[in-house]
């Protein structure tokens, strides 16, 4: 079997409504299967104005809003009616690729398992530590448990980091487990889109040293550690600004939480790449991530990075070459901790430059092409492994 003969039913919580991550992923993926020649086609929630146009053929499943506040822009995929079903046999699927452990993505992985067909599950977010929070922690073992349950039945899954490869393997989710890491478009993402007059714009003067947050504004991606590491600087008088990129419920929190700071909203295409330029240093202290884009893209525009040290970021940042992993740790400790390895950025111009430097270089290894073929090769062996 070729990639031509290839017939992808892909399942996607959130494939084009909203952008993230996960789904600016799974587009790119979508895009290289069908330059190759295989069939694909998407089953996720439609609405009327999504973020941007699917790539692909996107069928719609029934949905409703998040039931979480802070994350109402999401859509809960709620299974599979008449409609998707009918439409499901039709395509007549060799092979079915689910992307989050949703109602939807159950009711795909039990449709396979009844037509004996392979399922890869990519995992995209760590879904099991969300709970923490919302001050609802005692739910974690739960989900992993239903997790668990859920990536057992697959045929095999798919990761973005080894990181999270091993934490998988050590939550006992699965064995065979490979990398479908992410790429960077380092056309657009580089250090020569660095703007001081659009800096200047906003306040912030040629020598000032920009700490940059990236990324949608919810709880889950640190906002409390960012916001207690900054309050920390500048308790000891450390020299530095802060520039938010993002935007979301979150907002006027962190915005009362970082008296001063730049918050410039969501930004995308050339303006993004404009705006993560031009800031210093680049923090993320989520540890939801699998992967984290947003470290990458910050790599590839000559940000030195300070991370936790989770999956992720520990598979991307070379500690003390491309910047500083910071161990997670209860909050007050981790700030605290996230302070120490910012504060010698802000003062030492040499070592900023020297480990940004390094990370661009190392932003250059992640070619989305070469990344999207681990996949296809995934989806050939267990087809092989099906055949025999």
């Amino acid at each position: 079997m070729t990639v031509a003969d290839l017939r992808i039913a892909l399942f996607s919580g959130n494939y084009n409504y909203t952008r993230d991550g996960a789904n600016q992923a799974l587009n790119r993926l979508a895009e290289y299967l069908l330059r190759q020649g295989a069939a694909l086609r998407v089953y996720a929630p439609v609405v009327e104005k999504p973020d941007f146009e699917p790539t692909g053929d996107l069928i719609g499943v029934p949905n409703i809003r998040m039931p979480v506040k802070s994350r109402g822009e999401y859509r809960l995929p709620l299974g599979l009616d008449t409609a998707s079903r009918k439409d499901l046999a039709e395509f007549a699927p060799n092979l079915v690729h689910v992307s989050s452990p949703d109602p939807t993505g159950h009711a795909a992985l039990k449709w396979a398992l009844a037509h004996d067909i392979p399922v890869l599950a990519s995992v995209h977010t760590r879904f099991e530590t969300y709970p923490r929070y919302y001050k609802l922690g005692f739910l974690e073992p739960i989900i992993e448990g239903i997790l668990r349950r859920f990536y057992q039945r697959c045929d095999a899954l798919v990761a973005p980091s080894q990181s999270q490869i091993a934490e998988l393997k050590a939550q006992g989710m699965h064995e065979d487990i490979s990398i479908w890491s992410r790429g960077v478009d380092r056309e657009r993402f580089d250090p020569s889109r660095r703007d001081l007059a659009w800096r200047r714009e906003l306040g912030l003067a040629d020598d000032d040293v920009a700490i940059v947050f990236l990324g949608r504004l919810v709880m889950e991606k640190g906002l409390d550690v960012f916001a207690d590491t900054i309050v920390e600087l500048r308790r000891r008088q450390v020299p530095h600004k802060v520039l938010v990129i993002g935007d979301g419920p979150a907002r006027s929190w962190f915005d009362k939480a970082l008296p001063g700071g730049t918050f410039v909203g969501f930004q995308t295409g050339e303006n993004l790449a404009r705006a993560l330029a031009s800031g210093d240093v680049f923090f993320n202290p989520s540890i939801t991530e699998t992967f984290g884009n947003v470290t990458l893209e910050a790599m590839a525009s000559g940000l030195p990075v300070v991370a936790a040290g989770a999956t992720g970021a520990a598979s991307l940042v070379n500690h003390g070459v491309t910047g500083q992993l910071v161990p997670p740790s209860k909050t007050e400790a981790f700030a605290l901790a996230c302070a120490d390895a910012l504060a010698p950025y802000c003062t030492d111009h040499a070592l900023r430059r020297a480990h940004g430097a390094a990370g661009e270089e190392a932003s250059r290894a992640y070619s989305w092409d070469a990344i999207n073929q681990a996949v296809v090769d995934t989806y050939l062996r267990l087809q092989a492994q099906r055949g025999r």
